[in-house]
């Protein structure tokens, strides 16, 4: 995690701060490529920022080209002789097979450099990494599942031990995520959403192989180039896929089977056994995972994805502890769930520490006792419901990435009498009981709700009048049903029906039109009956996007009392308070999903000097070093009014 920021300085527009040399460079979509690969270099493969030239010239007979990335043997001078691997960084729009700048100008380079022993050739979307031998003076190059981290050999990389997995921090398990699922649908003949449960089981494999005792989840390059070899890597998989089927049955059934090829197993398997999926960022993972989910399994009942900034937000502004029963009735991948979930999980540790004779080396009984406690909580505090079985599915596994909390998601709508859902789910008894509601729930005039089973138990699913003397709106009487409603009203007084009365607290992504709309006047009037607002936070228009140009508001509440909500029928007045308001119009991106910086104002980027931790091993054993980096400043001011919202609770 970065911290301490230093000086800041400007970074003119269409400019972009090489991470390796610190020199400006144009910013463009090969650039980019380059840019995730150093960062990768230096805090995932362990590279000093010395041990990497940048744009390093070497010759081709009469002439000189530049090459991308140069790696350099420990403590040598940059000069030809001493390249040791080469990386070339190309445009996503950049094939492989381009005559000019595909896999064969990284061979060229490589035959070129006489100790060039491995080389690297990636688009963002295709990787391939390569070892040169020698054969009668003739360059032999053989294709291998990947680089080695500093200080390991290439026989060493290919079986990976538990310490040395690597934690991802850039884009780079993004680009993993995308290569694996490109690869099974491009080679096993599937539609891209059936390759994706095919990975699924397969990252499923690879985290219960991060919690056992040894590591079975590899591939070696001699074991991929044979069919024996292949089927041996399948034969580990499946039996680490058939306890991955008896943990977690509500996800998969016993007669499930990983339905890929034993060549289209070995390479997934090779592409993912170098990372710690459970150690890696969670905003990192995140990224990743619900990029990949987004892009094969969002329906057509308005779900679109909250971001992980408005969902942080959210979360750092109601600010859940360990005792707090958390739920999102709408929950999707379960963005609001994993951050949650996350944020208790740091209280937890840092309480932990509190009590540990040795916070730097607790011991063992000291860790278990913290893993017991956070299994306890993520498993019982912790509930989401969906309608959608397959974001079920889906939210449950990026559960398990993180920390896991997927025995508390279920199959159900949320919308409907409890009596309809399933028995566990039902056996919760969340009415008036939750403490804290963290939703986006679906909305939009294509979805509406008409079943009278469903509308007769919603107040905002009946007719209102107004009443022009007292300006207010009431219920009709008798009560009268309208003819149908959208999921988006329905769900705001669901959710307030979920909330402990007094004390439990909502934050909904809502339509503004429900906030302004005069048409929609009685559900304000009803809000305001049954709740305090606490806070109104204005979303830039483009916080949706690329996807959704809805304009929309996070809503926070506070239940009433039956007691308060009665004395103040009688006495046909609301009692005021003061209301949070704020308007999040630097939310990180653009309309079209691309990251937005801070600028002066002559438009250049501004860019700061921080202090990052990454991870190293030494003598076998794991730590973490400090290195300064320069980085952009994200245009983001969410957290901001996370942190201006708790300090006005505070005072208030």
């Amino acid at each position: 995690m970065a911290e301490r920021p230093v000086t800041p300085f400007i970074v003119p527009q269409g400019k972009i701060v090489d991470f390796i040399d610190g020199k400006l460079r144009n910013d463009t979509p090969e650039e980019y490529v380059r840019q995730e690969i150093e960062k990768s270099l230096v805090s995932e493969y362990r590279y000093g920022r010395d041990d990497v030239a940048v744009e390093f010239r070497v010759k081709l007979g009469h002439t000189s080209k530049r090459v991308d990335l140069a790696i350099f043997c420990d403590g040598t001078q940059h000069e030809q002789q001493n390249v040791w691997a080469i990386i070339e960084c190309k445009s996503h729009k950049i094939s492989s097979n381009d005559k000019q700048q595909g896999i064969d100008q990284l061979k060229s380079y490589m035959a070129a450099c006489v100790n060039a022993e491995l080389g690297m050739w990636t688009n963002g979307h295709e990787r391939f990494c390569y070892r040169k031998t020698s054969e009668h003076g003739t360059a032999r190059f053989v294709e291998i599942a990947d680089l080695p981290e500093k200080g390991r050999s290439l026989d060493e990389a290919e079986r990976p031990r538990f310490h040395e997995l690597r934690s991802a921090t850039s884009d780079a398990l993004l680009f993993t995520f995308k290569r694996c699922h490109n690869y099974i649908a491009g080679n096993q003949g599937l539609q891209k959403p059936e390759a994706f449960w095919e990975l699924l089981k397969i990252i499923f494999c690879k985290i219960e192989d991060e919690r056992s005792d040894a590591i079975t989840f590899y591939a070696t390059s001699s074991e991929a180039k044979s069919l024996n070899g292949q089927i041996k890597i399948k034969d580990r998989i499946a039996d680490l896929f058939t306890t991955v089927q008896q943990k977690y049955a509500t996800i998969f059934k016993p007669n499930d089977a990983i339905e890929l090829r034993p060549r289209v197993i070995a390479y997934i398997v090779a592409q993912l056994q170098t990372w710690s999926l459970l150690e890696s960022d969670i905003d990192v993972k995140g990224k990743a995972y619900e990029e990949i989910v987004g892009s094969n399994l969002r329906g057509d009942r308005g779900e679109f994805f909250t971001p992980r900034n408005i969902c942080r937000m959210a979360v750092e502004m109601l600010d859940p502890g360990p005792d707090d029963l958390v739920l999102d009735p709408a929950c999707g991948t379960g963005g609001f769930l994993t951050i949650a979930m996350n944020h208790v999980i740091g209280k937890l540790r840092n309480r932990a520490e509190l009590r540990w004779r040795n916070p730097e080396s607790p011991s063992e009984i000291e860790v278990r006792e913290l893993v017991q406690r956070i299994r306890e909580y993520a498993d019982q505090r912790i509930v989401g419901i969906d309608f959608n079985p397959s974001l079920v599915k889906a939210s449950k596994m990026n559960m398990v990435m993180n920390n896991d909390g997927s025995g508390g998601l279920y199959q159900g709508d949320s919308l409907e009498p409890p009596i309809r859902w399933s028995n566990d789910l039902r056996r919760l008894n969340l009415e008036n009981a939750v403490d804290l509601v963290f939703t986006n729930p679906p909305f939009g005039s294509k979805i509406e709700i008409d079943d009278p089973a469903i509308l007769e138990r919603y107040d905002l699913a009946h007719v209102w009048d107004f009443d022009s003397d007292n300006d207010r709106y009431y219920l009709r009487q008798p009560p009268q049903l309208q003819s149908s409603q959208p999921p988006e009203i329905l769900f705001v007084e669901r959710c307030v029906r979920f909330l402990k009365p007094g004390t439990g607290r909502l934050a909904i992504v809502l339509p503004d039109g429900i906030l302004g709309s005069p048409g929609l006047a009685y559900v304000r009037e009803w809000l305001f009956e049954q709740t305090r607002v606490l806070a109104s936070i204005d979303l830039h228009p483009d916080a949706f996007q690329p996807g959704n140009s809805t304009q929309t508001s996070v809503l926070v509440l506070e239940r009433k009392t039956f007691h308060e909500i009665e004395l103040e029928r009688a006495a046909q007045r609301k009692n005021d308070y003061d209301v949070f308001m704020a308007l999040a119009n630097h939310i990180g991106h653009d309309k079209r999903g691309n990251t937005t910086y801070v600028r002066d104002a002559e438009g250049n980027e501004i860019v700061e000097t921080v202090e990052a931790r990454v991870h190293d091993v030494r003598d076998g054993t794991s730590y973490y070093r400090t290195i300064n980096i320069k980085q952009k400043v994200e245009d983001d001011n969410t957290r901001r009014i996370a942190q201006a919202f708790r300090d006005w609770l505070v005072a208030s």
